[in-house]
């Protein structure tokens, strides 16, 4: 069993940051899969960032690469989602997921279903 607990979100101008963290805790493996997505209203969830809970493996979708960093503060067992140049297309419900028994596939793919556990979400904001 796994709980994830999303924090962080926010109102923000666009061009602002916002640092999202998942608390995460129970039967995680270093090939374990961490994943954030995304729901704005009315629209299908979509991938935004990945990595694997060691670290390394980071995949991110196309619309946030170079504004989005994914990465794991070790010593609070939480992985970040540092948002910057935020625009207000980023505003939706932000998921953190874990996908247990990973494979490479789940990094590169993005795809929702391979992940087991949800966070309870945490909204996200950017006004214009």
């Amino acid at each position: 069993q796994v709980q994830l607990v999303e924090s962080g979100g926010g109102l923000v101008q666009a061009g602002g940051s916002l640092r999202l963290s998942c608390a995460a805790s129970g039967r995680i493996f270093s090939s374990s899969a961490l994943g954030w997505f995304r729901q704005a209203p009315e629209k299908e969830r979509e991938f935004v960032a990945a990595m694997r809970w060691s670290g390394t493996s980071t995949h991110y979708a196309d619309s946030v690469k170079g504004r989005f960093t994914i990465s794991r503060d070790n010593a609070k067992n939480t992985v970040v989602l540092q948002m910057n140049s935020l625009k207000p297309e980023d505003t939706a419900v932000y998921y953190c997921a874990v996908d247990v028994m990973a494979t490479t596939r789940t990094i590169a793919t993005g795809r929702s279903d391979e992940y087991d556990y949800w966070g309870q979400g945490t909204q996200v904001t950017v006004s214009s």
